[in-house]
């Protein structure tokens, strides 16, 4: 039988809170496990200053997907790459 995802969630609670309010699966997890280890106040302060989907090129864009490891970007529109990239 496979293992549930959710098995590796430490704040199972948090990850479902993440999900409804629209954070894909991956950044739900990643948020609720750190809050976990290092407590909400630690994570709630960390964080970098990424640029906007909107204010990047279709390139980079492109790129972005790449290092995500998402597939069939190389023809979508910027439109379509901002939604992929988000909902990954």
């Amino acid at each position: 039988m496979p293992e549930s995802r959710t098995r590796s969630l430490k704040d199972p609670e948090l990850y479902e809170k993440l999900r409804d309010e629209g954070n894909s699966k991956e950044k739900s997890a990643r948020i609720s496990n750190a809050v976990a280890a290092r407590g909400a106040t630690s994570v709630g302060r960390t964080g970098g200053s990424a640029a906007d989907y909107d204010d990047r090129t279709v390139p980079q864009l492109r790129a972005r997907a790449k290092q995500l490891g998402l597939k069939g970007y190389s023809s979508k529109s910027k439109q379509q790459l901002i939604e992929l990239l988000r909902n990954h």
